[in-house]
């Protein structure tokens, strides 16, 4: 007989059980509506593309992170690293039958040979969401009204959008002569809140060749402090003289103007304090992602901003000039699935069910499985999730098992209760039990079930 295989994961990747897939899902299908209340629609490309189509086009780290082999046609294929290459990719081939603007969004996993960390493994899912065609501010407004809406519509507690403009640091940079080390730039300040201000500078000398005066000017803006506007008129300062940095300063003091004009007073009225200023300019926020050139973002949890941006993005006006002489301007985001449901679960916001119905009917009275069915086609016709258990067992092992899946209500009915035309429905949430008529069509059964998932 052959040797067992010892069962296990590939480190770096998971497992979904049913109390982790089902906030997943509902998270997936929430992003989806939002993105859907926009006008944006589905699309979807394949997990493998030409290896030549994902190099250079992210950053040296993403190039390096690549899973990458020869396929069985001898090609050097890689698995995507995000949604947003393989999109410049697919609207390059296919934007004559598109049209544009083209709005798109895309739940898909990807995957990057990194080091695990909290929150982040190998393989994970992005929501992505893309206008392609316009460089008009309006479409880098909406981006962030979708974040704001999202994460608004997950329940996942008080948020900041970080927002920023490229052009503020490009423009800053032409003017201290360092435009051609800018993704070296980049990369050393966008690890600043990991590793700090004294190895940021570091790095800056080494990588880019920065000056102590240099390093001093660009370490000035990421420090800025402040109100957004306070924020933005040293901006100006910094980068006054360069067309570049001041056309950054302009749109990104409009962008931020038109979404507080966007959201409405009585809905900002309604926020804590804390959060009527949720949407910040942070000019430390720059994104390591060589793609990006102009508005960018990224959001995080107020009650765990250790754990990261958990949902990011910006404009890319040039990402498909690699396979097009046609321009696609772009701007969009990503909802970090798994970060949010690691920060969630870390947070204790995740309901503990292992069951995707609301309703358990246990199997008490043997000879009546045909009358159970029924009753579970009735409440089904409702609207209501019904799982009717397949074995007649005890009641109590039945209960037991209710309870660790989580249903939030059990409807106990034998066959007394048949004949009586009753049916006990016991909140399995409260311990509380009633006694409800039940008649064919279950209506006040029905009315009693709905009464308290109401609740």
């Amino acid at each position: 007989m052959p040797e067992k295989i010892k069962p296990r994961t590939l480190k770096g990747f998971r497992d979904y059980p049913p109390a982790t897939m089902i906030p997943r899902e509902w998270i997936i299908e929430t992003a989806r509506r939002v993105y859907r209340s926009y006008g944006f629609c589905p699309m979807d490309t394949p997990s493998l593309e030409h290896l030549e189509i994902l190099l250079g086009n992210g950053s040296e780290e993403t190039d390096k992170q690549l899973y990458r082999f020869e396929d069985h046609g001898g090609r050097s294929v890689g698995l995507r690293f995000d949604l947003t290459v393989p999109l410049a990719r697919f609207v390059a081939q296919h934007i004559q039958e598109l049209g544009t603007p083209y709005k798109r969004y895309q739940i898909a996993n990807v995957w990057r040979g990194e080091n695990t960390q909290r929150g982040r493994y190998r393989e994970f899912m992005q929501c992505d969401f893309d206008t392609i065609g316009t460089t008009s501010l309006s479409a880098d407004i909406e981006m962030i009204l979708v974040i704001n809406d999202l994460l608004s519509a997950l329940h996942v507690g008080e948020f900041t959008i970080h927002v920023n403009h490229r052009g503020i640091l490009n423009g800053l940079l032409e003017k201290l002569d360092l435009s051609n080390k800018a993704n070296s730039v980049l990369r050393a300040l966008d690890k600043l809140e990991k590793i700090g201000e004294d190895r940021v500078r570091k790095e800056l000398a080494e990588t880019a060749e920065a000056t102590s005066d240099q390093a001093d000017q660009l370490l000035a803006l990421t420090a800025l402090a402040g109100s957004n506007e306070a924020m933005l008129a040293e901006a100006e300062t910094l980068t006054a003289g360069n067309e570049t940095g001041e056309l950054g300063v302009a749109q990104l003091r409009e962008a931020l103007a038109a979404v507080s004009a966007a959201l409405s007073p009585e809905a900002q009225d309604a926020l804590p304090p804390e959060a009527q200023n949720r949407i910040q300019f942070a000019p430390s926020v720059c994104r390591g992602l060589d793609y990006y050139t102009g508005i960018v973002l990224e959001t995080t949890l107020d009650e765990l901003p250790s754990i990261g941006s958990v949902a990011s993005g910006g404009r890319y006006d040039n990402l498909a000039d690699l396979y097009t002489k046609q321009q696609l301007p772009g701007v969009g985001a990503s909802l970090g699935l798994d970060r949010l449901l690691a920060a969630l679960e870390e947070l204790g916001r995740l309901e503990q069910t292992s069951t995707t119905a609301q309703v358990f009917i246990p199997y008490f009275a043997a000879d009546r499985r045909n009358d159970y069915l029924k009753l579970a086609t009735h409440l089904r016709e409702a609207g209501i999730a019904v799982e009717f258990y397949p074995e007649a067992k005890k009641l109590g092992k039945q209960l037991q098992y209710a309870n660790r899946r989580g249903f939030r209500i059990a409807l106990v009915i034998g066959d007394d209760e048949f004949d009586a035309g009753e049916c006990q429905v016991k909140d399995l949430t409260t311990g509380n039990s009633k006694t409800v008529a039940y008649t064919n069509h279950a209506t006040a059964l029905i009315a009693e079930i709905q009464s308290i998932l109401a609740k």
